[in-house]
């Protein structure tokens, strides 16, 4: 990949009379200063990497995800089109491997199999667009603000399982979220850490150490099972696995 720079300009691009007067009051219009989001920033995700992005809202997360995404040419999940049909007939494969792929993006209740993806809620869309993508796309896949609908056992469950698929695959993901204690279960190849004002700290997990271990690089706790819970409404909890 090549260094990454992402900058904006502090001057309104729109020259409306609004924007004029928003630059007046603050004397904009005597700066030539730029915001800097990233100056140089050399990922190295490769081949079967996982790389998170961390950091608080308007730190420059899914800004710097996006362009690296862009020079990998990774599937933006949440700008992917899924077709208006029930969700098992849309998936390829077995019937078993689509509901099995189904369980593992957190969708393990078998009638939702049977919906469209109209019928469901915000957070299950999002979950069912990933599985779709894993499913019909080949190379990396790029998921934004990942986890956000969702309780925190269900994400650390969905987190654990895509962590599982790359390493089953050798896909790559990239995937930003504002929450850190995701990490664990994500046990990410590449950590980037964004601080905002163009602090930017990138991390790789130490040469070596296994992408499932137990005791995870930047945490050791016990792994939810890889599809928690399950009861007729679906996944309900993560269920605590051996270290």
């Amino acid at each position: 990949m090549s260094p990454i720079t992402i900058r904006y300009p502090v001057r309104p691009r729109a020259r409306s009379l609004a924007a004029a007067e928003v630059a007046g009051l603050f004397d904009f219009e005597a700066e030539d200063a730029e915001i800097m989001v990233a100056d140089a920033v050399d990922l190295a995700i490769g081949p079967g990497d996982l790389a998170l992005f961390v950091g608080p809202s308007g730190s420059g997360k899914s800004s710097l995800l996006r362009a690296a995404a862009g020079q990998l040419g990774a599937t933006d999940i949440n700008s992917l089109t899924v077709p208006d049909m029930s969700l098992i007939d849309a998936l390829p494969g077995q019937v078993t491997d689509r509901l099995a792929l189904l369980a593992s993006c957190g969708l393990a209740e078998a009638r939702l199999a049977l919906r469209t993806p109209g019928e469901l809620s915000d957070g299950q869309r999002a979950r069912y667009r990933l599985a779709y993508a894993l499913a019909t796309t080949a190379g990396p896949v790029a998921v934004d603000e990942f986890a956000a609908l969702l309780d925190r056992p269900l994400a650390r469950v969905l987190a654990y399982n895509l962590r599982r698929t790359v390493s089953r695959t050798g896909r790559s993901a990239l995937v930003a979220t504002t929450h850190t204690d995701l990490a664990e279960d994500l046990n990410p190849d590449v950590l980037i850490h964004c601080r905002g004002e163009g602090l930017i700290e990138v991390t790789r997990r130490e040469a070596g150490k296994k992408a499932s271990g137990s005791c995870r690089t930047y945490g050791c706790r016990q792994a939810p099972g890889p599809t928690g819970r399950t009861s007729l409404g679906g996944i309900t909890g993560a269920t605590g696995s051996a270290s």
